[in-house]
């Protein structure tokens, strides 16, 4: 048990939960700052980002050392709360305040006066979330770890709903809120299962059960659906395009980089850690939720015109592909193939710190783009790199790791999980051996169509001539947010330059968990990324960087030696029409219109069609979820029918109550009896 009387000796949980307190004195601190927004800004923010700083190095240190236990004085009477510190718990924070201290630092440049929320009760509502999420993975109990996932749910449900005053913002608050909640009765029921009628809901007592496989399949399947609920599994995923728009944008980058995988933690806790025993088609039905939802993410996030909106799908197909990594994991580890278990979990988990830092970056940076410009639509953006060098460049960064290109980390990340797919040939079943390295190819296509997303998504925004005369006003990023974007653009940066020492930090975790690891494998080859065998391993980062940057200088020196002066600026060909004006540009509508094709069976269309009578000719097409109206709408309509009958019981008067009880006392009666 963690000693909490003696400073001297105090050791990492102890320094976890300082960083908890601090964060909630510092949200106590915004209420008595209400509408000070510069003292919430300059002072309270950065002060936020500091801890979370304070967080990341303690959590450096505990990933490598025993786990720590402690029994705090709270809560109800037998129920205190359990907390622990492991290696997992510890590589999650380390991405906890790695990105918080970012964003945060972001955020004191980014909230303004006027907007929604006053700023003192946004800055609660954030570093509520954040210790909330911080002693969520501490949690070593149900009682604990239900009462942090709701306090998450509420203070990030609140924070959806800072510009409240919006009809469409508080919409999707609900429906966040909604999802939610049926996630989390998913997990409530979960815990019922695994605590096997003990009475005992701590999780040591639950890794002492052992369920029979019917019952802990439907343990794992209930696992599933409430944390796939959070995540954004499909068809789970109808709220995460909704409330990222909504969202101020710093909590959209936390949201994204940071919420979705404190989801992904409580499924990774009860599949490889509190479930015992591991059948080999749980990892086949988690690998094709997964793959399916990344696929859906990704090719709605190619035909999107609003920025945030494509963001957010793009997250989903992040998050399915993290699903799909541990889904293979868990086939390896159900055949006791613990070296490729090991492999495909040490992808899912680099992927999820890789996706945290870069994805936080975008949003981040289309804060920014929005609060110069007022624009969230991409129709309207264009040529903002000559107006916002400082926000096109880190963007730049953060959009060729999110496309899975080296040597940021999202290449390493999606390496590993494609290394991971392509050793499949030693598993017992020849219809999984055909199975996995199909989905292999699944994955590639998901990488190229993630590609072509963000290719659209920066050059569209950045690249070209602006679309509206207004952005010729638009003003580049603050001093803090410009430091809170290269604090994340570092962290792409490290992942993808220093994969074997990252690697090496997640292998405690993956021994926990499976049993094995990668680290002395990869110790042992140097700068050469190496995930099963040496011949096996195709990639170093550091010479490939070192390979861009020396032919990135020969063309330089080659251009200014032979070329140096016979440069001719001309008006670029103009297709015969000299009137061409910058709206003649490729939209986001255009760019993602082959794809719009190709898979226009994913996608519920409406076609605006002019007519001769229209005064001003329009042609328009709206592309809807399906699942919104073929699964969402019908049992709304069913709750709702539902709702009216039983509403019948509620006639009004005394009576009729009073004749209710009389009846159910004469069926009570009957069925003691009997």
């Amino acid at each position: 048990m963690t000693s909490f009387n003696h400073p001297a000796t105090w050791v990492h949980l102890d320094w976890v939960l300082v960083v908890v307190v601090a964060w909630l004195l510092i949200g106590v601190f915004g209420v008595f700052a209400l509408r000070r927004f510069r003292l919430v800004a300059i002072v309270l923010f950065p002060l936020g980002a500091f801890f979370s700083v304070l967080l990341l190095g303690v959590a450096l240190s505990a990933v490598f050392s025993d786990p720590e236990t402690a029994i705090l004085p709270l809560g109800l009477p037998q129920l205190p709360f359990h907390l622990r510190l492991d290696s997992l718990s510890a590589f999650f924070l380390i991405l906890i305040g790695g990105v918080s201290a970012g964003v945060s630092t972001f955020a004191a440049g980014y909230f303004r006066q006027g907007e929604g929320t006053p700023p003192g009760l946004i800055c609660l509502e954030y570093h509520v979330f954040l210790a909330s999420i911080a002693m969520l993975v501490l949690a070593d109990d149900a009682y604990v770890f239900m009462v942090t996932w709701e306090t998450m749910a509420f203070s990030s449900f609140f924070l959806v709903l800072a510009n409240h005053r919006i009809p469409e913002i508080r919409n999707a608050g609900y429906l966040y809120m909604l999802i939610a909640h049926i996630g989390a009765l998913g997990i409530l029921l979960c815990f019922g299962l695994l605590q096997a009628n003990t009475g005992d809901y701590t999780f040591a007592n639950m890794r002492a059960q052992h369920l029979t496989p019917f019952w802990g399949s439907v343990a794992f399947c209930l696992a599933v659906f409430g944390f796939g609920a959070k995540a954004g599994l499909l068809p789970l995923h109808i709220w995460l395009p909704e409330a990222h728009p909504a969202a101020p944008s710093p909590f959209s980058a936390l949201m994204s980089g940071v919420m979705l995988k404190i989801a992904l933690y409580g499924l990774l806790r009860v599949t490889f850690d509190l479930l015992q025993e591991h059948i080999w088609w749980w990892g086949v039905l988690l690998m094709g939720v997964g793959l399916i939802t990344a696929l859906f993410g990704v090719v709605f996030s190619t035909v999107q015109v609003e920025m945030k909106r494509l963001l957010a799908y793009s997250s989903i197909e992040n998050i399915g592909l993290m699903c799909a990594g541990l889904g293979l994991s868990l086939l390896f580890l159900a055949y006791d193939m613990k070296a490729l278990s090991a492999l495909a979990l040490t992808a899912s988990l680099y992927h999820m710190l890789a996706h945290a830092f870069f994805k936080s970056l975008l949003f981040c940076s289309t804060g920014a783009v929005m609060h110069a410009t007022g624009e969230r639509s991409l129709g309207k953006l264009g040529g903002l790199m000559r107006y916002m060098p400082w926000v096109a460049w880190p963007t730049l960064i953060g959009v060729l790791a999110c496309a899975g290109l080296p040597p940021f980390g999202g290449f390493v990340a999606e390496w590993l999980l494609l290394q991971s797919f392509l050793f499949t040939t030693g598993l017992p079943s020849s219809f999984l051996d055909m199975l996995v390295p199909v989905m292999a190819a699944l994955i590639a296509l998901i990488a190229a169509l993630s590609g072509y997303t963000m290719v659209k998504y920066f050059g569209v925004i950045f690249l070209g001539q602006p679309r509206e005369e207004s952005l010729a006003h638009a003003h580049d990023a603050g001093l803090w947010e410009r430091l809170g974007m290269l604090w994340l653009v570092l962290g792409s940066v490290v992942l993808g330059l220093f994969p074997n020492q990252v690697i090496a930090l997640l292998d405690p975790a993956t021994k926990l968990l499976v049993g094995a690891g990668l680290a002395h494998t990869v110790a042992d080859n140097g700068w050469l990324l190496v995930p099963v065998s040496v011949e096996r391993a195709s990639y170093a980062p550091a010479i490939f960087l070192l390979g861009v940057l020396a032919s990135f200088g020969l063309a330089y020196l080659l251009v200014r030696k032979l070329y140096h002066g016979r440069l001719r600026r001309v008006p670029p060909w103009d297709c015969g029409y000299p009137w061409q004006t910058p709206r003649m540009q490729d939209t986001a509508e255009g760019f993602g219109q082959p794809i719009r094709q190709i898979f226009e069976p994913f996608f519920r269309i409406k076609r605006q069609l002019p007519t001769a009578f229209d005064p001003q000719p329009s042609y328009k097409v709206a592309l809807e979820d399906p699942l919104w109206y073929g699964l969402y709408l019908p049992v709304a309509r069913l709750v709702e029918r539902v709702s009216k009958i039983v509403g019948l019981l509620q006639q009004g008067r005394i009576s009729v109550y009073l004749m209710y009880s009389f009846v159910t006392l004469i069926v009570v009666l009957l069925v003691v009896k009997r």
